[in-house]
């Protein structure tokens, strides 16, 4: 179930655990079985440990990028998120699907992400 400021404090999280790459944090956004999705038509990521793993290899450092968003659509199942990530050289538009579980743990997620023209 999502609600605003459900999907506030997990994205303030995402935040946290992007620019930390602390297993705990990344850990902690997720239930044991979320599914995450890095593309809409790629295998997920499955539970949490593989989120984890997976996270932490393809990890940006810290302080490499900065991320804007504004919620879309908000419904008891699903967030959708609009953003736009910035990093040195390179802009990408993002959509995010967020599915949270009562305790505001992440059960799905899925992005979709777009390189903005250079020039």
């Amino acid at each position: 179930m999502a609600n605003a400021k459900q999907v506030e404090k997990w994205i303030e999280g995402y935040r946290r655990a992007w620019e930390s790459n602390d297993p705990a944090e990344i850990g902690a956004l997720f239930t044991t079985n979320a599914e995450y999705y890095t593309a809409p038509f790629r295998q997920p990521w499955r539970g949490r440990d593989e989120i984890v793993a997976r996270w932490i290899e393809g990890k940006d450092e810290p302080g490499q990028t900065t991320f804007d968003w504004k919620p879309v659509v908000l419904t008891d199942e699903v967030a959708v998120i609009e953003g736009v990530t910035t990093y040195p050289d390179e802009v990408y538009s993002n959509l995010w699907l967020i599915s949270l579980d009562d305790e505001g743990r992440c059960r799905r997620f899925t992005e979709w992400w777009m390189l903005h023209p250079q020039g």
